[in-house]
Parts: structure tokens; C-alpha cells; sequence
């Protein structure tokens, strides 16, 4: 999330800064989107429960969500520090009691987007914490998911520059940590950047730079330009991706896109990886993937969970297979503003046979496997 989205955050009530609606898209067949269920433009006060058209919101942004056996888990930023929730089903994440599992107490600064994850047989929390140019990623870890975790551990990555909404996984044996963050000092860009892990909180080797905001698509909104919120999750062929979210959070040209991965590829080398030509997921038709339709409930999706068991990026179901996702979003005809954001499950599903496209950089111009069909 870029500081010009955080500094609008801090001019606001935290009551008021980010609310979303936690409402489950209707069924959809894997041509197209299905009716999904808008929010309806009614605003939840911090952290509180609401109804809205009988669904139940919840205040909050960037949603995190895994699956570990049969109970879903959240993880959010609140009340100075971190907050899980827990539930049999992943609606009733919203209504579920929030159970605070950790506060900054040692004055770091902001908390942004916890990562929930259940990796090694124990639950970890990643967030950025600090105060402008000061964030960096932390990390805490339980046995359970929601009590008993663990004081913050700095995440040691390589270069120590500023980094946000990190997500660690584990593609071809190797621990890997992909996040959003500046090549320098200053902010002109954020990136998206990839290290070898050696450990849960520990890097070895250098960072790679896997994408910039570039292409004119995702250019749309900046001050700065952003690629951020990363997910990786690996395909029915092999191929690891990572959907991330591009344009500025503050406006409706937020949305997702993909980078895939080529078969055989080095995660380190930049030109291993192919971009999708345009957004997979968003709400102008103008920034579009050819062949992928523009939002019709909603605004501006971006910064999304894969709902996957235990938040493992292999644990992707096959092709055809429909798969949760979660997202925030402001329904449409509601002004998009921090007040009227929402949570929204959703659905995705593999769409094969994809032609990412580029042109005047090394290797071939073009690369054909899985993309990714998001259902509101």
C-alpha cells in the first residue's frame, strides 16, 4: 500500500478508514461472472459488526484468510496491533469475535495487512510496521491461531529497504518471501521483490526485482506507481504466479493482475516472469486483459486472498475447480471513498491456453500456460 494511501489513512477516524463487507458472490459458471451481492453503501464503525441487506459487515482492509482443517481464520489490523478471528465457515468470519493476539506495544509505528499463515505446524502472522520511510516486515508465531503468539520478529530481508505486504511460500523445495517495496530510500515506485528464505524470518542470498509499475494499464493512478499486495500460488502445470494489485488503492483504477511464471524459469531473474496485458480483475474496461469483462457490482477490487488450505501457495485446486477468494472492494454507485470499502468473498477459477505478451526485453515476446478468472 503506498504512503499517499497511508497518509490519507491517518487524516481519518480509524473507525472510519477502511470498511468493507465480508458477502458471498453469488454461484457463477465458469464462462463468466455470476450476480454478485453488493454491499449496498452502509458503512461498519471500526472492527464492528453490522448488518447490511442481511449480511454482516466488518470495518477493516486487506483481508488474509486460510483454511486449516475445517476452520477458517482471519487475521486483520486493529486496535493498535493484530486481531484474529476464527469460524467453521468463511462468511462467518464477519460476526466471528475478534480475539487481539498482539499490540504494539514497543511503539513501532502503523501496522499494515497481516499475512496469516500456517506454515511448519505453526500459525505466522507477517505485517509491516513503522512510520514513513521506517516500515519494514515483522513477523509473529503460535501454536494456535489465536492466542499465544509470539513477540515481533523483524524479518531479516536483504537490503533492509522499506517493504509492506509481504507473503512468504515455498515453490520447488525452497522457502521463498515475495513483498512490496522501494529500490532506494525515497519512495518513487514500489515494486515487487522476491529473496531465498533460509527461515521463517530469515533471508539469504540478495532481493530480485520481479515487477515494476510499467505498462500504461497500471500507470492509470500513481504518485507514486504501485505493484503491491503479492499472492503467490502455483497452477495446475507447475508454474508459480503471483497475483498482486496495481493503480492507486485510494481510487476505482485500483485492481489485480497476474505474473506467471515460465516453465522451468528462475524466480530470480526478471525476465522469467510474464505479465498479464492488462487487469484480471478490476472495474474499467479501458485497463482490461483483452477477453476479461470489467466488474459489475463493485469498484476498484484489489489487495485479495487466496483462500487456500493452510495459506500454502501449492495447495491451488486443479483446473475447473472453483477456489475462495476475498477482496476488498466499494460497491458500485456508492462513492468510492474509505467509509463505503468492503469485504467481498469471491470465487476463482484457472482459464488455460493464456498468451501473456511483451515486447522489447530479453527472451521470448511471448508465453502461453494458466491465468487466473476472478468472479465477483
Amino acid at each position: 500500500m503506498p504512503p499517499l494511501r497511508r497518509r490519507l489513512a491517518r487524516l481519518i477516524p480509524l473507525g472510519l478508514a477502511a470498511t468493507l463487507l465480508l458477502a458471498l458472490g453469488q454461484a457463477a459458471t465458469a464462462a463468466g461472472p455470476a450476480g454478485a451481492v453488493s454491499a449496498g453503501g452502509v458503512a461498519a464503525t471500526a472492527d464492528a459488526p453490522a448488518s447490511v441487506r442481511g449480511r454482516t459487515t466488518l470495518g477493516g482492509a486487506d483481508p488474509s484468510v486460510i483454511k486449516v482443517g475445517d476452520l477458517y481464520v482471519a487475521a486483520k489490523s486493529v486496535d493498535g496491533g493484530i486481531a484474529v478471528r476464527t469460524a467453521a465457515t468463511l462468511e462467518g468470519i464477519a460476526s466471528a469475535p475478534k480475539q487481539q493476539v498482539w499490540r504494539d506495544t514497543g511503539g513501532l509505528g502503523e501496522v499494515w495487512a497481516p499475512e496469516i499463515v500456517h506454515h511448519d505446524g505453526a500459525y505466522r502472522i507477517y505485517f509491516a510496521a513503522g512510520t514513513g520511510a521506517a516500515h519494514r516486515m515483522y513477523h509473529i508465531s503460535s501454536a494456535s491461531p489465536a492466542t499465544g503468539y509470539s513477540a515481533a520478529t523483524k524479518v531479516a530481508l536483504p537490503g533492509d529497504k522499506w517493504a509492506i505486504d509481504g507473503a512468504p511460500f515455498t515453490f520447488n523445495g525452497q522457502r521463498w518471501f515475495v513483498w512490496s517495496g522501494w529500490a532506494g530510500d525515497t519512495n518513487v515506485e514500489q515494486n515487487l521483490y522476491v529473496a531465498r528464505m533460509s527461515g521463517p524470518t530469515t533471508s539469504t542470498g540478495d532481493r530480485y526485482v520481479i515487477s515494476q509499475p510499467r505498462e500504461s494499464w497500471e500507470r492509470i493512478v500513481g504518485n507514486p506507481y504501485i505493484n503491491e499486495a503479492p499472492q503467490p500460488i502455483v497452477d495446475p502445470n507447475g508454474q508459480l504466479h503471483i497475483a498482486y494489485s496495481a493503480n492507486g488503492s485510494w481510487s476505482d483504477q485500483y485492481c489485480i493482475a497476474d505474473l506467471r511464471l515460465r516453465a522451468g524459469g528462475d524466480p530470480t531473474y526478471v525476465w522469467d516472469w510474464y505479465k498479464s496485458n492488462g487487469c484480471l480483475f478490476g472495474s474499467h474496461a479501458a485497463t482490461m486483459m483483452p477477453g476479461w469483462d470489467p466488474t459489475l457490482y463493485v469498484d476498484g477490487p484489489g489487495h485479495h486472498t487466496f483462500v487456500l488450505p493452510r495459506g500454502d501457495a501449492t495447495a491451488g485446486p486443479p483446473s475447473g475447480n472453483r477456489f475462495p477468494t476475498m477482496f476488498h472492494a466499494v460497491a458500485k454507485g456508492t462513492p468510492y471513498s474509505w467509509s463505503n470499502r468492503y469485504w467481498y468473498t469471491g470465487t476463482a477459477v484457472w482459464w488455460g491456453s493464456t498468451t501473456y505478451s511483451r515486447a522489447n526485453v530479453p527472451g521470448s515476446p511471448t508465453n502461453t500456460g494458466f491465468s487466473l478468472k476472478f468472479f465477483e
